[in-house]
């Protein structure tokens, strides 16, 4: 009997921790978004933009991406100029910064943002080249 209640103990424990996760990650506002999705907003007319350095930018980035360089002190003056009822696309190099930036884009009112991390994986996303220069 008291290795039934341990066992049914140890399940419900599992189950608690997986809802807890679950939670946590849809509060944290990730969004998933699947290839057919990304391709869709682009084709829809949403900003690309790079919060990579110039250099990791000329060194290749999507093509026809905005950079905003999420490191330079212009950058919340520059996300200020931006349309706040406008769709946008963000990426960096591993996925670190790019949600940096959207938080601090949703902060002053942006809200249609999709962070798809990496610029290797926002280029399988959406379908659009990665260029240089």
């Amino acid at each position: 009997m008291l290795a039934r209640l341990g066992s049914a103990r140890r399940s419900l424990s599992a189950v608690v921790a997986l809802t807890v996760l679950s939670f946590g990650l849809v509060a944290c506002g990730e969004e998933t978004v699947n290839s057919p999705q990304a391709a869709e907003l682009v084709s829809a007319g949403a900003v690309i933009i790079d919060v990579r350095t110039p250099e990791e930018f000329a060194a290749g980035h999507l093509d026809g991406a905005v950079l905003i360089d999420i490191k330079h002190p212009s950058f919340d003056a520059e996300i200020t100029k931006l349309d706040a009822t406008a769709s946008y696309i963000v990426y960096c190099r591993s996925g670190n910064r790019s949600a940096q930036a959207v938080d601090r884009m949703r902060a002053i009112g942006i809200e249609n943002i999709t962070d798809l991390g990496s610029l290797e994986n926002a280029s399988a996303q959406t379908g659009v080249a990665i260029v240089q220069g």
